[in-house]
């Protein structure tokens, strides 16, 4: 349109300048012609955390926070966690369709061909202590595979880098699963194919002395709705990591150990872990009422609460929410579910916090869910950074399709000294 522009007077020089608008954005690039003489650099953006900043344009995934939508390749994320498997979302994902039932068969059996890890792995996961954290051990053995498949440095090679996204989404399950069994001193169990991407995890997880392992197929369906449900969500942190280091063309097993170290971090992937604290530190329903009061009062956190871009119901704690009941049919009632669903009650009709739009998000009943299915809480990052790996891989396949990104590098506002002369040490202070 003739008027999709911005105009801006600089009030230093009282120039005007008119500046595009393109899909709801202006370009930073064309702030650069607003100086106050030829030798100034011109007019920077800042932005910490990137609060209003869009890095790339893409068409994986839709997010309105305002209205608590999201979507993949423009799919309602309530239609694929009722509809699909784990695999078909991930097809959708990485080719921007969703598969026919050919399609998916081969895509399955691509990922069902690479399951299976070097043998030399093992030997790396041996070398950490039992109780390293599991985040750690799965960035590191991640780095790691990117010395068995040198082949994944020709970045530049679509049909090669599908292939290492295949390795990828493959493994990182099996990593996982190795690393628990060895932190619990059992034997490996190896990938099974004749099961479902989440039933063979389940099985190299927690299979015992039984000869045939039997997937239950409620707690399979409720795993693979919790992986679909954390498949991608836009430009977060890890996302963001994944497409700035691999800007400048390492790897993709690099920058997924990149990725899954943003994840790591608890202002990222281990809010569930603190839910179950925080659910842990209130005990029953009867002491809610004094913990929203030292909420109020700033003296105690409420976690699980409030998304930096969700300002209404996360769509995600909508589904697992409905998903809990048919799991606890199966392990039984988590007692943390009462103290949940009267906490997010008080909540959601008190004006504090309708007013500040904090709504329960994904964190809010996955980690009740994941406890109740047999998993430890150190374990509930990685059960994210598994599906996550899918979104990482469609992240950066998509930037290195792309011809306007560059190798990422950020400005700086600089704020330091101008210039100054070396003092000699003796006429110092």
């Amino acid at each position: 349109m003739a008027n999709d522009t911005l105009t801006i007077t600089d009030n230093r020089t009282n120039a005007t300048y008119t500046i595009p608008i393109k899909d709801g954005a202006i370009r930073a690039m064309d702030l650069r012609q607003i100086k106050t003489d030829p030798e100034d650099f011109g007019l920077l953006s800042y932005d910490p955390a990137f609060m209003n900043t869009a890095s790339c344009r893409s068409s994986i995934t839709f997010i309105d926070g305002d209205r608590g939508i999201l979507r993949y390749r423009g799919y309602p994320i309530e239609q694929l966690a009722e509809n699909c498997r784990f695999l078909e979302v991930a097809y959708l994902i990485l080719n921007g369709e969703l598969p026919t039932a050919r399609q998916l068969e081969e895509f399955e059996a691509q990922i069902k061909a690479e399951l299976a890890v070097p043998e030399n792995i093992k030997r790396i996961i041996e070398g950490f202590h039992h109780d390293a954290h599991p985040m750690a051990v799965l960035a590191s053995t991640l780095a790691a595979l990117s010395t068995f498949y040198p082949d994944a440095k020709k970045v530049r090679d679509p049909a090669n880098r599908r292939k290492q996204i295949i390795r990828l989404i493959a493994k990182v399950p099996t990593l996982a699963a190795y690393f628990y069994r060895y932190s619990r001193g059992l034997p490996y169990v190896d990938p099974d194919p004749r099961l479902s991407y989440t039933g063979n995890f389940m099985k190299m997880l927690w299979k015992g002395l039984e000869p045939d392992y039997q997937v239950n197929p409620v707690v399979e369906r409720a795993l693979d709705i919790l992986f679909i449900l954390h498949a991608d969500h836009e430009q977060n942190c890890s996302a963001n990591a994944m497409r700035s280091v691999g800007s400048s063309e390492a790897d993709p097993y690099v920058c997924a150990a990149a990725a899954t170290a943003a994840l790591f971090g608890p202002l990222h992937g281990g809010a569930n872990e603190q839910v179950l604290r925080m659910l842990d530190e209130i005990g029953s329903v009867e002491n809610i009422p004094s913990y929203i009061e030292d909420v109020k009062n700033r003296k105690r956190l409420l976690m699980g609460f409030g998304h930096r871009i969700y300002k209404n119901y996360d769509p995600r704690a909508r589904i697992i929410k409905q998903t809990a009941d048919k799991v606890f049919e199966v392990t039984g009632r988590n007692p943390k579910l009462d103290i949940a669903l009267e906490l997010e009650r008080i909540a959601l009709s008190d004006e504090y916090f309708i007013s500040r739009k904090l709504y329960p998000n994904v964190d809010f009943y996955s980690g009740i869910i994941y406890q109740a299915l047999g998993f430890q809480p150190e374990i509930f990052t990685v059960l994210f950074a598994i599906p996550r790996m899918t979104g990482w891989c469609a992240q950066w396949d998509e930037m290195m399709g792309d011809p306007e990104q560059k190798i990422a590098r950020p400005r700086q506002v600089y704020i330091g000294y101008g210039h100054r002369d070396f003092v000699p040490m003796d006429q110092r202070g």
